[in-house]
């Protein structure tokens, strides 16, 4: 019985991780000459808030898994949207931290609130706690979309200079 659990809570981390991994450099030099927001969290919050809120969903996910009685046609809705949503989750970091398109971190964010707001209701029927698990990753994620427009405004793309 735990190996599901500690697999499901456990299974989000992988690609938070991987994007910490790959992106970690650009924190220290790109990322803190960007312009933010006076609200913008301090960079040691950001490791704390996801690790509970990829266990939050992760275990969520598990609830879930469980209650349709694992993975067969009734999971192909909850979890298929949850998959999705996680996929985009995990390609912000490259988009904002890797290859600084900040533009396109934006809509990949708006587009993952969106999956997140569906998620959330194609698992309330099923699971209310599990369903419930995802209000502060949805808190967060509206926090980050604002963060990440408001970065995107304050932070304009230099033009490449015209050769004459």
């Amino acid at each position: 019985m735990w190996s599901p659990v500690v697999g499901f809570s456990i299974f989000p981390h992988i690609g938070g991780f991987l994007g910490w991994f790959f992106n970690r450099n650009s924190v220290p030099t790109w990322y803190e000459n960007l312009k933010k927001p006076s609200w913008c969290p301090s960079n040691q919050m950001f490791p704390i808030a996801w690790t509970l809120l990829y266990t939050g969903m992760g275990y969520g996910s598990f609830l879930i898994w469980t209650d349709v009685g694992g993975f067969n046609s009734k999971a192909i809705i909850p979890l298929g949207l949850f998959g999705a949503q996680l996929a985009l989750n995990w390609a912000w970091p490259p988009l904002f931290f890797g290859i600084h398109n900040l533009r396109l971190a934006l809509l990949d964010i708006l587009c993952l609130d969106g999956l997140v707001v569906a998620t959330m209701y194609s698992w309330y029927p099923i699971n209310k706690l599990a369903t419930m698990l995802m209000v502060p990753y949805l808190a967060w994620l509206a926090m980050a979309t604002c963060l990440t427009y408001v970065i995107w405004m304050d932070n304009p793309e230099k033009k490449p200079r015209k050769k004459e």
